[in-house]
């Protein structure tokens, strides 16, 4: 395959763009209402919700016919007997994807202290998902060095078919991660995670919503984003036209990209419309 124009990679990036959601007591109605079935959803796991709360939110996601990618955080499992529970109930959903992340939960709620642990126990139960992602950090983890969450990818490769970023807002950052990671050996197909064009207030409102605990966790985890999303000068639409030029260039495999919603997938989804027919306007003009 030859290299893109960005216009080309911009489409197909915002058709294959798919939105991650938090495991609220509204949320399935209002995905239902707003978002197409043809956009996968991906669904959070937060330690003080449990695991429980996404698992619901995802069969159900499903049952309505969405292609649902629930969270499965390592740390949030209990064991092998729970994995195999927890798996057992998505096949009968027709769920085929799943997202591990090692997880916040302190302490682990069983063996798993990081991800590469359920990943083997999910290997060595059949693999039975088609589509297994794995986190990467081009911002950088807060409590981990990069290098040690570039070799973490490194020996989670083996059991994942891509690799989901963490959420970025720098793309020369991005590119000189993505650059990395492939000149480390890793080849998996990268989604980026990219923030929606949330307004600071509707951040602060989706914290009010899932509980004192996770709001306060929340709030610190996000408190880097409140800050660079309200920055002057940032723009999704921009960030987003940024990140296709770098997915033209196929030597950086990204695939898609992993839009953070904070819940508000009525305002992403029109964004997402109105940058797809925009894209799709400035193929069509006359060069």
């Amino acid at each position: 395959m030859s290299n893109e124009l960005p216009t080309v990679a911009l489409t197909r990036l915002l058709e294959g763009a798919r939105y991650e959601v938090m495991p609220t007591a509204t949320i399935a109605d209002t995905v239902r209402e707003h978002v197409p079935t043809t956009v996968p959803v991906t669904v959070t796991a937060a330690p003080g919700k449990g695991l429980s709360a996404t698992l619901d939110l995802a069969t159900t996601l499903a049952d309505a016919g969405y292609r649902v990618v629930p969270h499965l955080a390592a740390r949030m499992v209990s064991g092998r007997a729970e994995l195999a529970e927890v798996v057992a109930r998505l096949k009968e959903h027709d769920i085929t994807g799943v997202f591990v992340p090692a997880g916040d939960a302190d302490p682990p709620a069983g063996p798993y202290h990081g991800a590469v642990d359920l990943l083997r126990d999910l290997d060595e139960i059949g693999h039975p998902f088609t589509h297994v992602g794995i986190t990467g950090y081009p911002e950088s983890h807060p409590t981990i060095d990069d290098d040690v969450t570039v070799q973490a990818m490194w020996d989670k490769r083996r059991y994942a078919t891509h690799i989901v970023s963490n959420m970025t807002f720098d793309a020369e950052h991005l590119a000189t991660w993505c650059e990395r990671v492939r000149r480390r050996g890793v080849t998996l197909p990268l989604l980026v995670g990219v923030p929606g064009p949330v307004e600071r207030t509707k951040l602060l409102g989706m914290a009010t919503k899932i509980g004192v605990g996770e709001s306060l966790r929340f709030l610190r985890k996000q408190r880097s984003v409140f800050a660079r999303i309200a920055a002057p000068g940032f723009s999704t639409d921009r960030f987003v036209s940024r990140v296709a030029a770098l997915a033209a260039n196929e030597a950086l495999g990204i695939e898609g990209l992993h839009v953070f919603t904070f819940n508000q997938v009525e305002v992403i989804e029109a964004w997402r419309r109105r940058m797809l027919d925009d894209a799709v306007a400035s193929r069509s003009r006359p060069r």
